[in-house]
């Protein structure tokens, strides 16, 4: 698979290029299409994106916009009606009261993280992110020269919040919590007592809360808490982040939003102005459609998520040497692959002993054709992220190609 392993540091380039690593999950899916288009029939895990369709009224709303000659520049973060728009959603599904000063759309979600980084940390500042992580959280902060501080989860908890552990790695250079409920790559729904626990210590330190909300509307067990919703105290130091991609199926037309305390949010949008400029006018349209419109596509698409999630764990904890805890939202399972380790693989005149997750992302993708990503750029080498966010037959034939690959192993 290649993992991480850099080429010689190119000496015309910044030095902060020094510590960035590509995102692991692009690699996983240029790799498997690489292989489709040599002929090889690859099963790929790796995509973090719903495999339907974006529904139809969205499309129809960004034709409409074409015709009606929106196809100029936008205010920078973004038109009055997707800002109300995002508003008016947030006060009916989470309680939560913004005006449209106090939000920002962005060129989707890893774009508004990045806006929010920019305009919060310096270098040397402490970002504090719970682990098993998504990969691009501390990828941004070193890109500022800022600290990211991997924080613990358990497995044995489902990785819900530690806030013992937490507030253990306070520093005088903290500055920020990361939030990610429901969480990539653990699928793990944070509960209200560890978010009221969290929200205590960011408010009696000072602290910033960015809670990413993304897979909010696949929370298959118990009920989404927005940290921000918990009182006034932490709405102050919060902000909430999300996305049309998950819930409307809308990965390309790269929309995101945020909403916060005004004087971050104004941050936010001067540095916009000067990278991006707003949002594709079009996508945006679309967007003020997917907030506003009937929300009967968002509840479908949930309940096959949760079908396919229950399909998946099965077939996981069927597997020697595999085990993976049921995650209560997004589409990811994230399988522990330890059981694997110490195993060998033979291919010709080849020998092979598993170590780690990288090695047992690069045995399934040669032994069984079947493409997953690997925990280690999660913060977790004893396990391999997979996305059931594709078909019960793919998903069943994966599985079947695994126990079959793994039967080989000595």
């Amino acid at each position: 698979m290649g993992g991480s392993e850099h080429p010689p540091f190119p000496p015309m380039l910044a030095d902060r290029l020094k510590t960035l690593a590509p995102s692991s999950t692009l690699a996983v899916q240029a790799k498997a299409r690489e292989l489709r288009a040599k002929g090889i029939d690859v099963i790929s895990f790796g995509a973090g994106e719903p495999d339907f369709d974006t529904p139809q009224r969205i499309k129809d709303a960004a034709a409409e916009a074409m015709r009606r000659g929106q196809t100029k520049y936008t205010e920078v973060g973004g038109i009055p009606e997707l800002r109300a728009a995002v508003c008016a959603k947030l006060k009916r599904d989470n309680g939560l009261d913004y005006t449209p000063a106090e939000a920002l759309v962005s060129c989707g979600a890893k774009h508004t993280l990045y806006n929010l980084v920019t305009a919060l940390l310096n270098p040397g500042d402490e970002m504090l992110v719970p682990s098993p992580f998504w990969v691009s959280y501390p990828e941004q902060a070193r890109l500022l020269g800022a600290v990211p501080v991997a924080v613990d989860t358990r497995e044995a908890t489902g990785f819900d919040l530690d806030p013992e552990g937490l507030r253990a790695a306070v520093t005088p250079r903290t500055k920020l919590i990361v939030l990610n409920s429901p969480n990539n790559p653990t699928g793990a729904v944070f509960s209200r007592r560890a978010l009221e626990a969290v929200a205590r210590l960011a408010v009696e330190r000072g602290l910033w809360v960015v809670a990413d909300e993304c897979y909010e509307s696949l929370t298959f067990e118990g009920r989404h808490v927005s940290i921000a919703s918990l009182g006034p105290d932490i709405k102050a130091r919060t902000l909430v982040v999300n996305t049309c991609s998950k819930a409307y199926a809308m990965t390309g037309w790269r929309i995101g939003y945020a909403a916060g305390p005004r004087e971050l949010i104004r941050a936010m949008t001067d540095i916009q102005s000067q990278v991006t400029s707003n949002p594709s006018s079009i996508a945006q349209w679309a967007a003020v459609e997917a907030l506003s419109g009937p929300q009967d596509e968002v509840a479908k698409m949930a309940g096959e998520f949760d079908r396919r999630r229950r399909l998946i764990i099965g077939g996981l904890n069927a597997l020697p040497g595999v085990s993976c805890v049921m995650p209560k939202g997004a589409f990811y399972a994230f399988a522990n692959v330890s059981g694997l380790f110490g195993r060998t693989w033979v291919q010709g005149d080849t020998r092979a002993t598993l170590k780690g997750s990288i090695d047992v992302t690069g045995f399934l993708l040669e032994a069984a054709r079947v493409a997953v990503v690997p925990g280690l750029d999660f913060g977790s080498d004893a396990h391999v992220r997979l996305s059931y966010a594709t078909s019960d037959a793919l998903i069943s034939e994966g599985l079947r190609r695994m126990q079959a690959a793994i039967a080989t192993l000595a």
